[in-house]
C-alpha cells in the first residue's frame, strides 16, 4: 500500500491511504447520527482508543469493562415483583 503524506502547522500529517467502503460508510454514518462533525477526527479517536487498549493489560480492561457494567447497573432502577425477588 503506498502512501503519501504532507506535514502541516497543526501537528497532523496529511497521508493519503484506502479503507474498505463499509468502514467508511459505518464512520459516516455516526458522525450523521450525531448530528454533524467530522468522519476523520472520530477515525483518529478510535485509533487512539485502540491504541491505549493495547498498552493496558488484561486487568485494567477487566476492571474497566466491571467498573462500566457496575455502573450501569446502579443506574438500573430496582423494581420488587414479591418479597424474595428484586427484578431490574
Amino acid at each position: 500500500m503506498a502512501t503519501s503524506s504532507k506535514q502541516t502547522a497543526n501537528g497532523k500529517t496529511r497521508i493519503t491511504i484506502r479503507i474498505d467502503d463499509d468502514i467508511l460508510e459505518w464512520f459516516r454514518a455516526e458522525v450523521t447520527a450525531a448530528g454533524g462533525g467530522n468522519y476523520q477526527t472520530l477515525l483518529n479517536r478510535a485509533l487512539r482508543e485502540y491504541i491505549q487498549d493495547r498498552n493496558q493489560s488484561l486487568e485494567e480492561v477487566v476492571r474497566r469493562v466491571i467498573r462500566e457494567e457496575l455502573s450501569s447497573l446502579r443506574a438500573t432502577p430496582i423494581t420488587f415483583k414479591s418479597n424474595t425477588n428484586a427484578i431490574r
